[in-house]
C-alpha cells in the first residue's frame, strides 16, 4: 500500500490556497485603489470590485461599471459593479489604474444621472469625455466606440508602483494572463 500524498508543497500552501490569496490580495488592492479613487472624488458611489474574465466572442474587454447590480440587504438600494478583466491585468499597473479610473467616470455619470454613453453602452459620448477628464484622465477616440480610449497623463504615470518581476518565481498557471487575448473586433472598456 503506498500512502497518499496530501501534504502541503515547499512554501506551506497547496496551490489552491495560494491562489485563492493571490486573488484576495489582488482585489484588495484594487479595491484600496477605489477608496483612494473615491477620496478624491467623493461623489463617486462605493463599488463591489470584481475580476473576472474579460472577453467574449465579439470583444476584449477591460472593464466595466454596471449599476446596481449588487443587490442584498442594503437599505439604501443596492451597489455598483466595477469589473477588471482578468486578461488585462498584465499591462502595467498604471493602465490598470485607468481602466479603473474609465470606470469611475461612469460612476460618475451614474451619480450625477448624466448619459455617457449610447449603443448599450459601446459609444463613449462627450459628456464621458468630460467626466474622464475631470478625473484627469486623457481622452482620445477609438473607431466605432467614441470617446473610450483613455490613459493617465505622462506626468502621472510614474507616481505608481512598480511592477514586480515574477521572473524570479514561478507564476501559478491560473493566474498567468494569455500571452495575446483571443483576436477581437474590438477593445473597450465600458
Amino acid at each position: 500500500m503506498t500512502a497518499r500524498h496530501n501534504a502541503a508543497p515547499a512554501g506551506g500552501l497547496d496551490p489552491s490556497a495560494a491562489e485563492a490569496q493571490v486573488a484576495a490580495r489582488l482585489v484588495a488592492a484594487l479595491e484600496a485603489c477605489w477608496r483612494a479613487i473615491r477620496r478624491h472624488h467623493p461623489e463617486i458611489p462605493p463599488a463591489r470590485l470584481v475580476v473576472a474574465a474579460g472577453f467574449d466572442a465579439r470583444r476584449y474587454k477591460l472593464g466595466h461599471f454596471a449599476a446596481e447590480r449588487w443587490r442584498h440587504a442594503r437599505k439604501d438600494g443596492a451597489l455598483p459593479e466595477v469589473l477588471i478583466g482578468g486578461e488585462g491585468l498584465e499591462r502595467r499597473p498604471e493602465q490598470v489604474f485607468a481602466t479603473l479610473l474609465h470606470e469611475a467616470a461612469h460612476a460618475l455619470a451614474h451619480a450625477r444621472e448624466i448619459q455617457d454613453t449610447s449603443r448599450q453602452g459601446r459609444y463613449h459620448n462627450l459628456r464621458f469625455r468630460a467626466l474622464a477628464e475631470e478625473l484627469g484622465l486623457v481622452v482620445t477616440p477609438a473607431p466605432g466606440i467614441g470617446w473610450s480610449a483613455t490613459t493617465l497623463p505622462a506626468a502621472h504615470r510614474g507616481a505608481l508602483p512598480k511592477r514586480r518581476s515574477t521572473s524570479s518565481r514561478r507564476r501559478s498557471p491560473s493566474f498567468a494572463a494569455p500571452s495575446r487575448p483571443p483576436p477581437a473586433p474590438a477593445v473597450e472598456q465600458q
